[in-house]
C-alpha cells in the first residue's frame, strides 16, 4: 500500500467548506502556508473522505471497497452514505472493485501491514473468517495484517482514532489508562503485543466530551503527508504534550497544529476528513 508517509495530494469533501465554513477557512489557509496540493472531491454526501474513497495500494491503483456500514443503516444517515461509483467516475478514476464491507478509517497502513479493529468481521458475514483475511491481504497486497477491539461507545469503531504507524516496526497508541472499561483497555493492551511492533503512546482527553460521539481529544486522528504532520489541537490541557510527543516522534518533519473542535464535535478529526494519496 502507499502509506501516508509517502502521500503527496490531498483531497477533501466538497462539501466541507459550507459543512464546517471556520474550521475550513483555517485548514485552507493552513494548507496553503504549508503548500501542500488540494482539490475538492465532487458529489459528496458527507465530509468523512477516507471512509468511502478508494484506499491507494499502488501508483494508478486504487482499490473500492463497498461502502454501506451498517452504522448508518438508519433513516438519519442513509442520505449520507455517497455515491462512490459516481465519485470515481466524475474524477476519473479506475478502480479494482470488491464487495468486501469496509471503511477507509478503519484501515491504518504501513507499506506492508495493516491494522483494522474487528468491525470488519461483523460488517461481512458473508465471509468465511480465513477467507475474508486471505482476501485483504491479496486486496491491500500486505504482508501482515492485525486485528484490535472495536471501542465501546465509538460510533464508527475504526482504528485511525485508536493507532496509527510510525513505520514498518513502531506504532503510536492512545493512552487508555484512564479507560473505564477495564475489559477493553486489557483486551487493546494483549492485541497491541500481540502483533510484536514497538509501540509510543499518546495522549488521549476525551473524559469532558459530553457524547460519546464527539472526537475532541482524540490527537491520533492527524493528518501525515509526505513530510509534514498536521496536528489536532481541542483547547485542551493536553494539546501542548500531544503536540510535543508528535514532534519527538517524527523529528526532522514539519508539524503544524490546527484547532478541529468544529468537526470533532461531529465525532471526526483531520484524518476522517482527508483522502491523501501520491500522484
Amino acid at each position: 500500500m502507499i502509506p501516508d508517509s509517502l502521500t503527496n495530494f490531498l483531497y477533501l469533501a466538497h462539501c466541507l467548506p459550507k459543512k464546517y465554513p471556520t474550521f475550513f477557512t483555517s485548514f485552507e489557509k493552513l494548507l496553503n502556508g504549508c503548500k501542500i496540493n488540494f482539490d475538492l472531491i465532487p458529489d459528496t454526501k458527507d465530509v468523512w473522505a477516507v471512509d468511502y474513497m478508494p484506499i491507494q495500494t499502488a501508483g494508478n491503483k486504487f482499490v473500492q471497497f463497498t461502502y454501506n456500514p451498517s452504522y448508518l443503516q438508519f433513516k438519519k444517515w442513509l442520505p449520507t452514505i455517497s455515491d462512490v461509483d459516481k465519485i470515481c467516475a466524475t474524477m476519473g478514476l479506475s478502480t479494482l472493485k470488491t464487495d468486501i464491507v469496509l471503511d477507509g478509517g478503519n484501515v491504518v497502513r504501513s507499506a506492508h501491514k495493516a491494522i483494522m479493529t474487528d468491525r470488519i468481521f461483523g460488517e461481512n458475514p458473508h465471509y468465511d473468517r480465513k477467507q475474508l483475511i486471505k482476501k485483504l491481504h491479496e486486496l491491500l497486497q500486505i504482508d501482515k495484517l492485525y486485528f484490535v477491539p472495536e471501542q465501546p461507545g465509538d460510533f464508527t469503531e475504526h482504528s485511525d482514532g485508536m493507532v496509527r504507524f510510525i513505520n514498518e516496526d513502531t506504532v503510536v497508541i492512545n493512552n487508555y489508562s484512564n479507560e473505564k472499561k477495564e475489559w477493553f483497555k486489557r483486551a487493546f493492551e494483549i492485541a497491541i503485543h500481540n502483533t510484536g511492533l514497538d509501540y509510543e503512546i499518546l495522549p488521549y482527553s476525551v473524559e469532558d466530551n459530553k457524547t460519546n460521539t464527539q472526537a475532541n481529544g482524540d490527537y491520533i486522528n492527524y493528518l501525515q503527508m509526505q513530510n509534514f504532520i498536521i496536528v489536532p489541537t481541542f483547547n485542551k490541557n493536553a494539546d501542548d504534550a500531544a503536540v510535543s510527543k508528535l514532534q519527538e516522534i517524527f523529528a526532522g518533519q514539519t508539524i503544524k497544529t490546527i484547532d478541529c473542535n468544529e468537526i470533532a464535535n461531529d465525532g471526526g478529526v483531520l484524518n476522517c476528513i482527508s483522502w491523501n494519496i501520491t500522484k
